[in-house]
């Protein structure tokens, strides 16, 4: 079946479903929801029992490039810098030693086993070297668990960042090999520029996606999210056509929006999270669809060879190395290894190759592809059975992770905002209102109004204000309202 404009809503529509209820069954099986995606993709392909026809390398790139953009920008806004403060040089040397590292050493073991150049294997080794901890997270949800020991932000800020380091890699060596002649000293000023240009506009984006989103006025509520993903967009494509690196920068800009006081920030975090998992069902469901199962089988050797080596060498020679200045413990460093799973970033990467034309890239795409396979499923359904084995997870129970548990200790109090107030006519946002505490209502005359952070406060306007304890009620100071108090 070949997808035409007639049937491809019909086609796609099925495939979204279809995968989404088979995704059900990561919840009871500890396999990543996403592998479904990618398995339910095969089965419609033209080796599977759809016989849908799908061979575009082009297309396929485009939407990997549009969807990790999506899936970056997400994962940076959740990401919160108070929490990987503490951590924050541990991820960058995961994240660059680490990445490098294990591309080297996955570079060597392939050059040795296979009839793979040493410029062959480094560009497959630096394909498999970033990470994908959004399965993990998942993951570790269905199973109720959580992390001791400040591993949760440690992966998060890991996975997060790589990315842009391990596409650094594979471009230097794929231009190596499509260039014999070229010297690669000649690519170490071009990846610092990368780099440093990256992080740089990374953090000037995030600074105009934050002013843009709380002084520009859209009438509508549901324009800011719009907004945000026009400027994330903006913020790869412009930092790529000046030479710096588009994911970095839309990482980075992404933590930096994130933690930053912003107007509907409810309503633009769960677009954007939606958003995420609509472009990584998509993108798992056109690798899927791109993926020819006799080719992937006829590289069962050396794909199973290769990732035992990944998995059970490369990965904890990485970390172990990347850690060996800092004080995490023997088991935190053994869990970091075993979350080494190899998600969508490295297909997409594997696409890099066969676009360029060399001599190995099918075989690259179809060994990076069984070894992401084969990771998400191993790796990935024995998770929270090595977490407790370390000793590393702690069980929570599943009231908190199936809803939000209201305190006893909350209470809700009435303040009037004065005629004279320092408050009047100043946004939410700018009030400095301490942490753990929520503005719910405005009661305006005979009005009520929901409030955001856009919401300028009146003189006379009663606040109905929800706060976690007696300490954060005193936050709440007369002074701040004027001379009346209620």
């Amino acid at each position: 079946m070949y997808i035409t404009i007639q049937n491809i809503l019909l086609i796609g529509s099925i495939l979204l479903f279809l995968g989404i209820v088979a995704g059900q069954s990561s919840y009871k099986f500890g396999v990543p929801t996403l592998i479904f995606f990618l398995a339910i993709g095969m089965l419609a392909g033209s080796e599977g029992i759809g016989g849908i026809v799908f061979d575009n390398v082009a297309t396929s790139k485009f939407i990997g490039i549009v969807a990790l953009n999506f899936i970056l920008f997400s994962g940076g806004m959740d990401t919160k810098w108070r929490s990987i403060k503490p951590i924050f040089w541990q991820g960058v040397s995961l994240s660059t030693l680490g990445v490098i590292l294990t591309a080297f050493a996955v570079g060597w073991f392939v050059y040795l086993i296979s009839d793979f150049s040493f410029l062959e294997g480094l560009l497959l080794g630096s394909i498999v070297a970033s990470t994908d901890a959004a399965a993990v997270f998942s993951i570790l949800r269905s199973n109720n668990l959580s992390l001791r020991n400040n591993l949760k932000p440690t992966l998060e800020m890991e996975s997060g960042s790589n990315d842009p380091v391990a596409y650094l890699l594979m471009i230097l060596f794929l231009n190596l090999l499509t260039d014999p002649g070229s010297s690669p000293w000649y690519f170490i000023p071009k990846f610092l520029l990368q780099i440093g240009l990256g992080a740089l506009m990374g953090y000037i984006m995030g600074k105009i996606t934050t002013l843009s989103v709380n002084k520009i006025k859209t009438g509508y509520t549901g324009l800011y999210p719009v907004l945000v993903v026009a400027l994330m967009l903006f913020t790869y494509s412009f930092t790529d056509k000046l030479g710096g690196n588009g994911f970095l920068s839309v990482y980075i800009a992404a933590v930096y929006f994130g933690n930053q006081k912003t107007v509907h920030r409810e309503i633009i975090n769960s677009t954007l999270d939606g958003f995420a998992w609509l472009m990584q069902i998509v993108l798992f469901l056109t690798l899927g669809l791109q993926v020819f199962p006799t080719h992937v089988w006829a590289i069962l050797g050396i794909g199973i060879a290769i990732s035992a080596f990944l998995i059970f060498v490369a990965r904890p020679l990485a970390v172990f190395v990347a850690l060996s200045f800092s004080k995490v413990t023997f088991r935190s460093k053994m869990f970091i290894s075993w979350v080494g799973l190899r998600g969508a970033a490295p297909i997409v990467f594997a696409m890099y190759p066969l676009m360029a034309g060399i001599e190995k890239a099918n075989m690259i795409f179809n060994i990076v592809f069984f070894i992401s396979f084969t990771s998400m499923v191993l790796q990935g359904s024995t998770l929270p059975m090595v977490a407790r084995w370390l000793k590393v997870s702690l069980i929570l129970p599943k009231s908190l992770l199936s809803r939000k548990e209201i305190d006893t200790k909350t209470e809700l109090i009435e303040i009037v905002v004065p005629e004279h107030s320092i408050l009047s006519n100043k946004p939410l946002i700018n009030i400095n209102f301490p942490e753990d505490t929520r503005i719910t209502m405005i009661r305006r005359g005979e009005e009520y109004l929901v409030p955001n952070g856009s919401t300028h406060l009146e003189p006379k306007d009663h606040l109905f204000i929800l706060c976690k304890n007696s300490e954060q009620l005193r936050c709440f100071n007369p002074t701040w309202f004027g001379d009346e108090a209620v």
